[in-house]
């Protein structure tokens, strides 16, 4: 049976015309290793949709290369506020539409920093919609479907 949340970001990106590959796999793709290991790629082809919540408690999603790490001072400074926190597996949740370890980088309301070197990429895997799917995009097509912003995120 297909997955729910999956089955949403399939629709959302027919409806909006989203250029990207849809896969499920057998095994978790949580984390980046998983992830690499499921496509058979490197953690450097793909991208980490990091939840942050800022002080208004709004959902911010840093977009990063899967062996980067984000910088909340840099998230922070970008957006012109004081201070951002990681938000919970809840609140991602609640956000987003979509369970935490498969959030898409794009198909909800947020505010979307992608890292500049997201952007040097031809393709990577994103989310995609559960902790069996990933999405294979562009970057150019990624930054189009969320409006994202490109900024340095990354430590």
């Amino acid at each position: 049976m297909a997955n729910l949340f999956e089955e949403k970001l399939k629709s959302f990106m027919e409806t909006k015309g989203i250029q990207g590959k849809h896969y499920v796999f057998s095994q978790s793709c949580h984390s980046v290793a998983e992830a690499a290991a499921a496509v058979g790629g490197r953690p450097e082809d793909l991208v980490k949709n990091v939840c942050l919540m800022d002080e208004n408690s709004r959902i911010i999603v840093a977009i990063v290369k899967g062996e980067d790490r984000v910088s909340t001072s840099r998230v922070a400074q970008a957006l012109g506020i004081r201070k951002v926190r990681t938000a919970s597996p809840a609140e991602v949740f609640e956000e987003t539409g979509y369970p935490a370890g498969g959030t898409p980088s794009f198909g909800y309301e947020a505010t979307f920093l992608i890292d500049p070197r997201v952007m040097e990429k031809e393709k990577v895997y994103t989310g995609g919609g559960s902790e069996n799917a990933l999405v294979l995009i562009t970057p150019r097509d990624l930054q189009q479907a969320n409006q994202g912003q490109i900024v340095r995120v990354r430590k």
